[in-house]
């Protein structure tokens, strides 16, 4: 099946260009082309938070737009098909906006991510922003993801050199903080047909708050538009009058939006767009996991949603003699299953899978019934509970009950990272819900230490999913509290906190879990790093395991921790 065809697209001109003002607005024509010499075609094929699923990911993160999608055996055919749709194949360039690794499946994980690296590279990726997950195990690592050599810890984990990535990270807003300098190199500059394309790379400001203090010791990160406008006079005084930004910032749609809609637009990417300079014409967003295709303020703005189940397909036509975008349309194109395998991303897979072993199939427990990290909505937000969250909140309180004396436990969202179908339970598949091998911490809080806590998610805008042993009850009416004072909030309704069927008493202290990256304040979470007597347990993946072999078949546990009032 070719991927070629009548296809629905965003579409910007110059005239659109000039009256797009500040807000996300849906399709406008392309316009017609000036007289002169004819334009130069640019193709930009665009993905973004990847997560190294090489393979294709399953359940929910296996589909899009009702069909399945996903695999780097497909991805590679879309990208070389998608290519080859451009009248000149040399004027296409592959790129992406962050998160290619991290939260990483098994498969590329155990290697530390280099299967994913070299999958990437052989289907011609040639610029990649930075993402958060980027950072998970720090600065250094992260340089030799780059450059290349064997794990300074593990070696060469599967026999052979690791080469290096076969395309260049850009990271403009990542400074070394002892010397000022980026990280890495901020920009690229790439010429096609005789014009000169520009490409700056953008991690998120707010990395160090969703990323382990150790991942991002000895790095500073600066406001994204800020930086862009910088680096974008930069480019200009080089003679690029065509610039691309690939942020790894987002932002979501409205239920209704479609995979190239720009639905009730909203997210920090907005801000972000509407401070970028005028000469800044397209922004690959990513890190939301959200497909769109928008323009705001004069600017195409896109996410290819996650997991490589979409494409963003980018057409430039740019002016032979000043450099300019005449026109620039975008098309998010679903990476079906039913075209034909690439044959060097199989042989990728097949080589690490032989190394993997057989430990990546062994049956660590069962369940009767799916497990879903989807949230429920909960007095009209997605800030309820979730199935797997709650079973992996209890695994940490069974494992640190005993011997740590823990009453509680609290799970972050983000720490949750794919389904559970029913039936068996593999190590891979456990190992992909919890990837990050983090620490389990008990730590002592006082009752309202833990009201504070629990007021905090409705500042940060996540939920903690609780064990069984809590429960409260949330007043949808109540003050969110100010982002320095978590204490000051009226969400949870005071008198509702109870573990074990015990009211909290407000003086009293009480053992809580939590993983090593909330236990140091990440995700915002501030309060716990006030919390004393610490104690570093097991890995989570240890705990979650545990858990499954000691009280399987799981059944899907309730959702009512949480409650409305």
């Amino acid at each position: 099946m070719s991927v070629s065809g009548m296809r629905r697209r965003t579409a910007l001109g110059l005239a659109a260009l000039t009256a797009a003002a500040l807000s996300a607005v849906a399709a406008t024509p392309t316009q017609a082309q000036p007289a002169g010499p004819k334009p130069v075609d640019v193709k930009l094929l665009a993905l973004n938070d990847f997560h190294g699923n090489l393979e294709p990911p399953t359940g929910s993160s296996g589909t899009i737009a009702g069909q399945t999608a996903g695999g780097a055996e497909f991805l590679a055919t879309y990208l070389k098909q998608l290519s080859e749709e451009s009248r000149k194949q040399k004027n296409t360039i592959t790129v992406a906006a962050g998160d290619l690794i991290g939260a990483s499946p098994l498969l590329s994980a155990a290697f530390h991510d280099e299967p994913t690296i070299e999958a990437l590279s052989l289907a011609g990726l040639d610029y990649a922003s930075v993402g958060n997950h980027e950072f998970d195990e720090g600065a250094d690592e992260l340089l030799r993801i780059q450059n290349g050599g064997c794990h300074p810890v593990d070696g060469c984990a599967d026999g052979t050199p690791y080469e290096g990535a076969g395309f260049q990270y850009l990271s403009a807003n990542a400074f070394t903080t002892a010397t000022g300098q980026p990280l890495l190199a901020p920009y690229a500059i790439h010429k096609v047909d005789g014009v000169k394309i520009g490409f700056i790379g953008m991690t998120l400001e707010g990395t160090p708050d969703i990323v382990s203090k150790e991942g991002v010791a000895g790095l500073t990160f600066a406001d994204e538009a800020l930086t862009a406008n910088r680096y974008a006079a930069e480019l200009r005084r080089r003679g690029v009058e065509t610039i691309v930004v690939l942020l790894h910032e987002g932002g979501n749609q409205a239920g209704a939006g479609g995979i190239n809609d720009c639905v009730g637009f909203t997210g920090p990417v907005v801000d972000i767009a509407q401070r970028m300079d005028p000469s800044i014409d397209v922004i690959v967003s990513g890190h939301t996991h959200q497909a769109y295709n928008c323009q705001i303020a004069g600017k195409l703005v896109t996410s290819a949603s996650s997991f490589g189940r979409l494409v963003t397909d980018i057409d430039l036509k740019v002016d032979r003699r000043t450099g300019d975008v005449l026109t620039m349309q975008a098309e998010n194109v679903v990476v079906t299953r039913d075209v034909a395998k690439d044959a060097a991303q199989t042989a990728l897979i097949t080589r690490y899978k032989e190394v993997l072993g057989p430990v990546a199939g062994q049956v660590v427990g069962s369940t009767s019934g799916p497990l879903t990290r989807a949230q429920e909505t909960l007095y009209g937000t997605t800030m309820g509970e979730s199935t797997m969250g709650n079973v992996i909140a209890d695994a940490q309180l069974a494992a640190t009950d005993n011997e740590q004396n823990a009453v509680a436990a609290f799970m972050n969202p983000g720490g949750v990272r794919a389904d559970i179908d029913a039936g068996q339970v593999t190590y891979e598949e456990a190992f992909t819900v919890q990837p990050f091998a983090n620490n389990l911490t008990t730590l002592d809080l006082t009752g309202a230490q833990l009201y504070c806590l629990l007021e905090q998610q409705f500042t940060v805008g996540r939920t903690l999913y609780p064990s069984a042993s809590v429960r409260y009850v949330v007043d949808p009416s109540g003050t969110s509290a100010p982002a320095g004072d978590p204490c000051a909030g009226s969400r949870v309704v005071r008198g509702s906190l109870t573990i074990g069927g015990t009211a909290v008493d407000t003086a009293a202290t009480y053992r809580i879990t939590v993983n090593s990256f909330l236990a140091g304040g990440g995700d915002g979470f501030s309060v716990l790093p006030q919390g004393t007597n610490r104690v570093t347990g097991m890995i989570d993946l240890d705990a979650l395991i545990a858990y499954l072999k000691a009280n399987s078949p799981i059944t899907a546990p309730a959702l009512d921790r949480i409650s409305v009032a």
